[in-house]
């Protein structure tokens, strides 16, 4: 086309997967545009300002033991606000029962060897079958995918009260469903991220990830506000006019890639809505994610401030509670009275500081499907993003460097 820009590479979606891409990219030395319709890098892992309140969209966390985490974020710069390895889980009895890993916590190892959530045998062969996914190479057990997560728990042995009273409600959340439907490989690789690794939020909100690897890349290259409506070849589509590239990399969700990419597969999307509360004196003073035994709404809930005091601007605490599904799907009167079930303390006097509604969270990740998917589409047409590896963070990032040395490959750079 005459007069249009040309360019080594069009990436188009500055998530996690994007900017990864992106910055491998012109490390090679290649001529590289990232073009987001946003007004700020991230894609899903964004932080709103909200009454000067950090509200993540959702509630995420970045995890240390995640080996592409560790290979591009500077994680001192990030200052990461760690959570308790464990859970605070109400019970059926009314009760407060911790669980935590008794390697990580020591010092809780009485509390959730003693604890009467679950019966002794429970424990057993949960510590039993955690140490069995220790011991497994991860490039073995992204092999697994012939079963789901609940029919790989129950071949260990691990069904009944285990399941509906602590790995049900603590994988729901991580997931986003709680049929535990998705792949046994994914969950297994999951647990044993959560088993090595610390979690945590940076001290500036989950955006801050992203936003520092946006900074690293030349300038000129992002160009945010900039939206795409269609990719047809080589051929870039925006709202300021097309552009021309060698090759185009489509690192947006699933649904967007889809409609770009048309034939491209595209997952279901869970649903995820995170509700966020002042209350007058913080509910809890630990740092531990609350759950529900009962199967309720909530999927988990937190003292965000207990463990990052900076995503409050004058000292009050600010509590994040997520379910699954839309907004619309459970109300302001169920979210205060499960709160007040699970904390233990009236809501009454809650004040709803905000509503984080994010409709495609989580791409599904079932039984059967490989752990990682082409990222070469076509002659000079590629695409990265957490539907093509696992739906996290580690997939995101990992799928964007897949798709970076793809495209480096293909054009011949050095």
């Amino acid at each position: 086309m005459i007069g249009v820009p040309v360019h080594d590479v069009v990436v188009v979606g500055a998530g996690l997967s994007g900017l990864r891409a992106t910055r491998l990219l012109c490390r090679r030395g290649l001529d590289v545009v990232l073009l987001d319709g946003a007004d700020r890098p991230g894609g899903r892992m964004v932080t709103d300002l909200v009454d000067g309140f950090r509200c993540d969209r959702g509630f995420q966390v970045l995890n240390t033991s995640y080996p592409a985490l560790r290979a591009t974020a500077d994680m001192h710069a990030l200052a990461l606000r760690p959570f308790e390895p464990g859970a605070a889980i109400r019970g059926a009895d009314g009760a407060l029962h911790t669980f935590a890993n008794p390697f990580r916590r020591p010092s809780l190892a009485w509390a959730t060897a003693t604890d009467g959530l679950l019966p002794p045998v429970d424990k057993a062969k949960l510590v039993a079958w955690t140490a069995r996914v220790l011991a497994t190479p991860p490039s073995r057990t992204a092999r697994g995918i012939d079963r789901s997560a609940a029919q790989d728990l129950a071949a260990a042995g691990l069904d009944g009260a285990v399941v509906e009273r602590f790995l049900r409600p603590f994988l729901s959340g991580v997931l986003g469903e709680s049929a535990l439907s998705t792949s046994a490989a994914f969950v297994r690789l999951l647990w044993r991220s959560f088993a090595l690794g610390t979690i945590g939020v940076p001290d500036a909100g989950m955006g801050a990830f992203p936003a520092q690897l946006a900074a690293g890349l030349p300038d000129g290259v992002l160009r945010l506000g900039r939206r795409v409506s269609a990719v047809r070849g080589h051929t870039v589509l925006t709202d300021d006019g097309p552009l021309e590239a060698r090759a185009v990399v489509v690192a947006t969700d699933a649904v967007t890639a889809g409609a770009l990419l048309p034939g491209l597969d595209v997952p279901p999307m869970h649903a995820l809505t995170t509700w966020y509360h002042l209350p007058p004196v913080a509910p809890a003073s630990t740092t531990l994610l609350h759950l529900d035994a009962t199967g309720g709404p909530i999927a988990n809930t937190a003292v965000l401030t207990a463990a990052a005091p900076s995503y409050s601007p004058d000292g009050r605490a600010l509590v994040s509670s997520t379910h699954l599904g839309p907004a619309d799907r459970v109300g302001e009167v169920t979210m205060r009275r499960e709160l007040a079930r699970l904390y233990g303390v009236p809501t009454d006097d809650w004040a709803h500081l905000h509503t984080a509604e994010v409709v495609r969270a989580l791409p599904s990740f079932r039984a059967g499907h490989p752990v990682r998917r082409p990222v070469e589409l076509a002659d000079g047409i590629f695409v990265a993003g957490d539907h093509r590896d696992t739906p996290s963070t580690q997939g995101a990032l990992v799928s964007g460097r897949r798709a970076a040395s793809a495209v480096a490959t293909a054009l011949g750079a050095p």
